[in-house]
């Protein structure tokens, strides 16, 4: 049977169950030992709504190895951690993790600064264990190179450029930005600026708020003042839709645009439609709601199966694709995989077709794709491209 997660506490427990979605169902794994899978996500707190569609991603896959047997004999097991989007819980929760043996690999983690805190403290490092396609695309994750993290995401420099010459090409000069004053927000206006500068031009405004609050008033009636043409925002998504509903009532006619982090069913449901129509979002996977790859079919199929009540996401489709990565660096790492050996296995995914995505990594690579495309809020709500 499906294992989600066995070392929860109950408060942890309940936050992840209260969730339909996340019921599991009850499939046979594989006789044998456990394959192991550390995740902490952000199941509580501002983020609570992405960690849920996070783990639920993960866990579709995960559910549907074991029901076909496992890997190599053995059935994975999926522990799940909240961490509320605290860096110092991330932390203190990764730890616990790979202090114990049984662990292989960790996957899906969240946020620029908690996943920075990591690396800083050497918690990586000294662990030794992979960490598969965290949901950020901090730039102080991928350089200086470290061999740990393995992305499957475009990073937000690569967002950033692809939003600022679409601007640049349809003539939009008065750019501003809306960024959380952190490391994520941080790496995401860094970008804006630098794809900006080969424009020979700068933001006209750069509004921060603070990390863990909606308290977005300050940037609101800066950016407004400024008046801009295209807001880009690096928000997650409460803060991103108290912005854009407080900005439009405010008469706010700029077009606005948000990095690839946030869920448009819940800016909608947060900010209302009127206000979050037309809003662009950039994406780093394939389009998820039309099945014309074929992992989109295996993940629309999967979804049905294992977790009936979910909708299509790109969250969640985001980390099925992940664990697509990780499952396949467990199979050629062998039985009784070591920390080591999958991290080894991971590094020979070259030119590896998903299904219609591809990603590749090696000794000296750990960004297994650039792919950026933007969509935008309809309006039905749905996001169209």
């Amino acid at each position: 049977m499906t294992l989600l997660p066995t070392l929860l506490n109950r408060r942890q427990s309940l936050a992840l169950l209260a969730t339909p979605a996340l019921l599991p169902q009850r499939a046979a794994a594989a006789p044998g030992p456990a394959l192991v899978i550390g995740q902490v996500a952000p199941l509580s707190g501002v983020l609570a709504s992405t960690g849920q569609q996070m783990v639920l991603g993960g866990k579709i896959c995960f559910d549907a190895v074991n029901a076909a047997g496992g890997i190599h004999g053995a059935s994975i097991r999926h522990e799940v951690r909240d961490d509320g989007y605290k860096v110092e819980d991330t932390v203190r929760l990764t730890r616990e993790l790979l202090a114990r043996p049984e662990p292989v690999a960790l996957f899906g983690f969240a946020g620029t600064a908690n996943i920075g805190k990591l690396l800083q403290d050497g918690v990586l490092a000294t662990g030794g264990a992979p960490l598969i396609a965290p949901y950020t695309g901090g730039e102080p994750l991928r350089t200086p190179f470290n061999p740990w993290i393995f992305h499957v995401r475009a990073g937000y420099a690569d967002e950033a450029e692809h939003l600022v010459q679409q601007l640049s090409t349809i003539g939009v000069e008065r750019v501003a930005v809306m960024y959380q004053d952190d490391g994520f927000g941080q790496a995401g206006l860094v970008g804006v600026r630098e794809a900006l500068a080969r424009r020979g031009r700068k933001p006209i405004a750069a509004a921060p708020y603070e990390r863990n609050t909606e308290q977005v008033e300050s940037a609101v009636q800066a950016i407004k003042a400024a008046d801009a043409q295209a807001v880009i925002m690096v928000a997650i998504n409460r803060p991103a839709a108290a912005f854009i509903k407080r900005y439009r009532e405010l008469g706010g006619g700029a077009q606005l645009y948000n990095i690839s982090v946030i869920n448009p069913a819940e800016i909608v449901r947060l900010a209302g439609l009127q206000n979050a129509r037309g809003l662009g979002i950039a994406q780093v996977v394939p389009y998820p709601y039309r099945p014309m790859l074929p992992v989109v079919r295996e993940y629309q199929r999967l979804l049905k199966a294992h977790a009936p009540q979910a909708e299509v996401n790109y969250t969640s489709f985001e980390q099925f694709l992940g664990a697509k990565v990780l499952v396949e660096g467990l199979r050629r790492a062998g039985p009784q995989p070591t920390r080591a050996r999958v991290l080894k296995a991971l590094e020979s995914l070259q030119e590896w077709d998903l299904g219609g995505m591809t990603v590749s990594y090696s000794d000296a690579n750990r960004i297994g794709s650039r792919m950026v495309e933007i969509t935008m809020i309809g309006s039905s709500g749905r996001l169209v491209r």
